[in-house]
């Protein structure tokens, strides 16, 4: 095979010459051709240029590809590809050029390989991702209907003692355990109940002045048994509950309470209590049984109109002297003492009031 091919390269070579079938084999290249005979005519292009200083070995190549050139017109071109008309093939006449375009082919296909390879990374972290998310969260538990902010982030607490003042509560808040001290002052409170200090067993101080209170249920002080002060001042209350035994200070001044709001031995089992406070009411009489240990009693402004010999000493006892009081207030009632100088021959003091 190969000696025809020299042998019609020869024939071709001598009336031709090397520089015009050289110049043919160039313009032949502009022709479409399928990549596999455009890279054989590359390399022997590139062989044709290598001849020209060795004429045996041009000879030779010249009339290989003159062969091949003579056979193109008889095949059939590849149909191009969408990928081959977006590629410039560019073949240079060296090896240099021949590298570059097989190097442009493995690049684009590393490409195409390492674009399919990070998709998959994507999806594979995108899958992670959510499953991670699925699995960390939590579902919040329900809340309940009587769920509130923390009393010690609406109020103030501070070694035992709870400072809710001016905060506009309508209710007692939850209160830490520890709790002695509540200062619930100037709110919109109106009604206290057990279950406010039910699991607060060490009070010691409650007080309430200023709020809405009109009903105190009977039982919501009866467990507080180190309760020592209650003011329930300037509030609506019409009657008083029943009141803790270690009692010492009682205030309910500017209330509305009546006479017949308290009962008739609310008072008699209170043997601590040294202040009392019913001050600014609408009392028809002086409180029955009012104990021993009593320093000071305000009743000013009232509706007081009579008094007896027994209110506050002891009509059978001539002897009997009330020596712990010191301020008795019967100031602003419509009763004249004077026409009662019985009912103060206990007391070292008399009541501070109208006497004529």
């Amino acid at each position: 095979m190969l000696a025809k091919i020299s042998t019609t390269w020869k024939l071709l070579l001598k009336p031709l010459g090397p520089e015009i079938l050289f110049s043919s084999l160039k313009s032949i290249r502009s022709f479409p051709h399928s990549p596999s005979h455009l890279g054989l005519m590359h390399k022997h292009e590139h062989l044709l240029r290598k001849t020209t200083k060795n004429f045996k070995i041009a000879t030779t190549t010249l009339q290989s590809t003159l062969l091949l050139l003579l056979f193109v017109p008889l095949i059939k071109p590849a149909p191009p590809t969408q990928q081959n008309l977006r590629i410039i093939y560019d073949y240079g006449t060296d090896n240099s050029e021949e590298t570059l375009f097989t190097q442009d082919y493995e690049d684009k296909y590393l490409d195409v390989k390492n674009i399919k390879e990070k998709e998959a990374m994507i999806r594979l972290d995108e899958k992670s991702h959510q499953l991670q998310k699925d699995e960390s969260f939590t579902p919040l538990p329900p809340k309940k209907e009587n769920d509130e902010m923390p009393t010690c982030l609406l109020c103030v607490c501070l070694s035992g003692s709870v400072y809710c003042e001016e905060v506009d509560i309508d209710a007692v808040p939850p209160l830490p355990k520890e709790s002695a001290y509540l200062y619930a002052r100037f709110n919109k409170i109106k009604k206290l109940t057990a279950k406010d200090f039910a699991e607060i067993p060490n009070l010691r101080r409650l007080d309430f002045t200023g709020n809405l209170i009109e009903d105190i249920e009977d039982s919501t002080f009866s467990k507080l048994s180190l309760l020592e002060e209650l003011t329930l001042a300037e509030n609506q209350l019409l009657k008083l509950p029943v009141l803790p035994p270690k009692l010492t200070l009682f205030n309910a001044k500017y209330n509305k309470i009546k006479s017949r709001g308290i009962k008739a031995n609310t008072f008699k089992k209170l043997s601590n209590l040294s202040f009392l406070y019913l001050d600014h009411n609408a009392l028809e009489s002086v409180p029955l049984n009012l104990p021993e240990s009593l320093r000071v009693i305000h009743l000013q402004f009232n509706n007081i109109t009579s008094i007896t010999d027994d209110t506050f000493c002891k009509a059978n006892d001539i002897r009997y002297i009330r020596d712990r009081v010191e301020e008795i207030r019967l100031e602003g009632n419509p009763i004249v003492l004077g026409k009662h100088p019985n009912s103060f021959i206990c007391l070292k003091r008399l009541p501070v009031g109208s006497y004529f």
